[in-house]
């Protein structure tokens, strides 16, 4: 499967936005908790220092958003956020996103790729960080807030771009 990750453009807020919207509704991986449309998508992901849109060729199946982490001194530390759609996981767009990121990240001028609140139970983006070099900076514990209600531990990376 040849995945091209891209700008993304206004074009791509309904497709963009389902994407989005798949991760928040399953309440285990993203800190939002309300789902994005048409229009509040475009302005989040317009919002961002750059959205990117992995497509298989006729369709979105993934996307990322990249944004500072904080400002000021510690402005040149990035955060970031991937979605891919749920029928495409398993196929490696994961790794194509993050991968895709470090680089935006990386030419847009920062030094530090941080995630604030990777979930434990997200084994997936564990092990894909793992893999990708990712420190991790030990756990929080019942830093996530899950959509049945249980609390779940967060464990924070970073990586130097």
């Amino acid at each position: 499967m040849d995945i091209e990750v891209r700008q993304y453009a206004p074009s791509d807020a309904a497709a963009a936005s389902a994407v989005w919207n798949e991760v928040v509704e399953e309440g285990n991986a993203f800190p939002q908790d309300e789902p994005l449309d048409e229009i509040s998508g475009d302005e989040f992901f317009r919002s961002q220092s750059y959205t990117g849109v992995a497509c298989d060729g006729r369709e979105i199946v993934g996307l990322y958003i990249l944004h500072p982490n904080n400002v000021g001194r510690c402005g040149h530390i990035c955060n970031a956020s991937y979605a891919v759609r749920s029928d495409m996981r398993g196929k490696r767009i994961g790794a194509v996103l993050v991968k895709d990121c470090m680089e935006k990240a990386r030419e847009l001028g920062y030094g530090i790729l941080q995630f604030n609140a990777v979930v434990a139970t997200n084994t997936a983006a564990l092990k894909l960080y793992k893999s990708l070099g990712f420190t991790p900076l030990g756990v929080i514990p019942k830093g996530f807030h899950m959509k049945d209600g249980s609390y779940e531990d967060i464990i924070p990376h970073y990586i130097s771009l």
